[in-house]
């Protein structure tokens, strides 16, 4: 399984983008602000992480199914994000809900998505009968 995140509108305090599994297009995506405005996958040049509002830096990560301690049960979690830890996939609806994670849903209010609960719970059946795995690349 092959997950892009198309980063599409990237406003002051949130993100919104697409959710494309295996060259198709899912569903929306809501992030915090994206602060790695050169898109090279780190800050620097003047950009800074500010914690809990900022977005994930581009780049190529995995996606695994592991337990999340907050949550108590198998969540999708991105890893090996620089400056980053817990990231996860999981519902929200305001970019105040994320703290870094990502959220997945159907942009159809400004700054915030709706019926995230049910995308997630698409996109975690979809995780686990790929194997709990999945290459995930932010453009």
């Amino acid at each position: 399984m092959k997950i892009v995140l198309q980063r599409k509108y990237l406003k002051q305090g949130y993100t919104i983008g697409y959710w494309i599994v295996d060259g198709k297009l899912m569903c929306n995506t809501l992030e915090d602000e994206v602060r790695d405005l050169n898109k090279n996958g780190k800050f620097d040049n003047g950009e800074k992480k500010i914690y809990g509002e900022s977005a994930i830096p581009y780049g190529k990560y995995k996606i695994k199914m592991t337990y999340s301690p907050k949550y108590k049960r198998m969540m999708p979690q991105v890893m090996d994000v620089p400056h980053f830890t817990g990231i996860r996939i999981h519902a929200a609806n305001k970019p105040t809900e994320l703290e870094g994670c990502i959220a997945l849903g159907e942009n159809k209010v400004k700054g915030g998505i709706i019926n995230s609960r049910l995308h997630v719970n698409v996109f975690i059946d979809m995780l686990v009968k790929a194997g709990g795995e999945a290459d995930f690349e932010i453009i």
